[in-house]
């Protein structure tokens, strides 16, 4: 598949994200503009430690199918590959197998024989314990020292592949490839750099294109087209009525990003200050100047997350008037009534469970960082418990069930009657995660903590 020399590589990104849909007729329009490879990101930690704590995909099958059904039908006429990363949200391994067992009736349905390879991400506690013991693994911001037992808490860790065991499938004849875990650009980057496109205008190409649309004028009309050749790469939208402009362009390098002009990868880091955006056109921007710097370790960053107990939530609604006239005054007061409540009526010290009380409305959002714009009209109050076990959070939440519904203020002469948004009011959520890797691990060999599979229909 790499062994004939070429002048450009045209990247097609139809979304931000596996299951988001989009209109057909773009993917028809990036075909015809001759793309060479279907490149689409299907995951995310943007929504919390959930999905990857609980190997949970975020999207639904449905959608993913209606997806992969308009990529592979597209891809397999036009006889270019198509390369998936994060599958299942998280990349976990059953997250691959996830998408690969939609991909095969998809497949299956649409009478379509391709050779698809699977790319496995998660990672043992067991192994990585070693690497940590040989000082292998260190710290990002703004954690510290890693802890073995923190691996082991771990209910599912994932590495953050770069471009090469993508590539490595690619070589092996893969025509769809369905990665676990990869950073965002690496699945773009992956089938240009295997082709010879320098590194600077590759990286940054991809980190453009990540989320198809977002870089144009109207992210909703669908993705993108990225042509890369040896000075550069332009941008094209592929809706006819959607513009790129220098500015829309620029601007999505400070997408999370902690620096707008630099980005690392697991082989080293995009600096961007050189980069000029010049606008071929109404619709089409062309990027040069931008570089790569090799590092000197390659690294695999870690994602892995641990249940922190059981969550129940509750909310109700606030109307009064003389609540609102000072509801963090009343906030403090539930917050002291339910520590009260539930030693006296559970017997249960203020450290062996935890709740937090949001006032959506007023602070939930910005917290102290809310601009002053006095009372508000309405507030609803999220009561979120957590506690070791379900039982234990459900019967916490059903102690503040009569304060959720009728806590007066100190001055008030009469019980207020306050709104529960269901019933029954408490909502039991199950296992709560957090986030407890922010690591990276030292590779001397950028495939050694992944496993790539080979098959035919994505066979499950």
């Amino acid at each position: 598949m790499d062994s004939e020399p070429v002048k450009s590589v045209r990247v097609l990104s139809p979304s931000g994200m596996l299951g988001a849909g989009w209109d057909h007729a773009t993917i028809e329009r990036g075909i015809a503009l001759g793309a060479d490879v279907i490149s689409i990101d299907a995951g995310s930690t943007d929504s919390g430690p959930y999905y990857l704590g609980s190997a949970t995909p975020k999207t639904t099958a449905k959608a993913v199918a209606r997806d992969l059904r308009s990529l592979l039908t597209a891809a397999s006429s036009a006889g270019i590959p198509v390369i998936v990363g994060s599958c299942g949200t998280s990349g976990t391994d059953s997250g691959v197998d996830w998408v690969a067992g939609i991909a095969a009736e998809v497949m299956a349905e649409e009478g379509l024989d391709l050779k698809v390879s699977r790319i496995y991400s998660e990672q043992d506690a067991a192994r990585l314990k070693e690497h940590l013991d040989a000082g292998r693994i260190h710290p990002l911001p703004p954690l510290g020292q890693l802890r073995a037992e923190t691996l082991e808490s771990c209910t599912h860790i994932v590495g953050a592949m770069g471009h090469e065991p993508i590539v490595e499938a690619l070589r092996a004849g893969a025509q769809v490839v369905l990665a676990g875990r990869a950073t965002d650009t690496a699945v773009a980057a992956a089938y240009p750099l295997m082709k010879g496109m320098p590194a600077g205008p590759t990286w940054h190409a991809a980190k453009i294109v990540e989320c198809g649309g977002q870089c144009t004028s109207n992210p909703r009309a669908g993705g993108v087209l990225a042509t890369i050749d040896a000075d550069g790469f332009t941008i094209e939208p592929l809706d006819p009525a959607v513009s790129c402009t220098p500015i829309s362009v620029a601007a999505h390098m400070l997408y999370e990003t902690a620096n707008p002009f630099e980005m690392r990868e697991p082989d080293g880091t995009l600096d961007v200050r050189d980069a000029r955006y010049t606008a071929v056109d109404d619709r089409i921007v062309r990027v040069e100047g931008s570089r790569f710097h090799v590092a000197d370790q390659y690294t695999i960053k870690l994602e892995g997350a641990r249940i922190t107990g059981y969550e129940t939530m509750s909310f109700t609604a606030i109307r009064d008037p003389l609540i609102l006239a000072d509801i963090d005054a009343w906030a403090d007061l539930m917050r002291t009534m339910i520590k009260q409540r539930v030693g006296q009526t559970l017997g249960l010290a203020d450290d062996e469970y935890a709740f937090d009380l949001r006032l959506y409305g007023h602070n939930a959002v910005l917290d102290d960082l809310e601009p002053e714009t006095g009372p508000p009209r309405e507030v609803g109050v999220m009561l979120l418990v957590n506690a070791p076990d379900q039982a234990t959070a459900t019967a916490i939440a059903k102690v503040a069930n009569p304060l959720m519904l009728h806590l007066p203020t100190p001055a008030m002469d009469y019980l207020p009657s306050l709104a529960f948004a269901s019933s029954p009011a408490e909502v039991e959520r199950g296992a709560a995660y957090e986030f407890v890797l922010n690591h990276v691990v030292d590779c001397a060999d950028p495939t050694s903590l992944f496993r790539i599979e080979m098959g035919r229909k994505a066979d499950v």
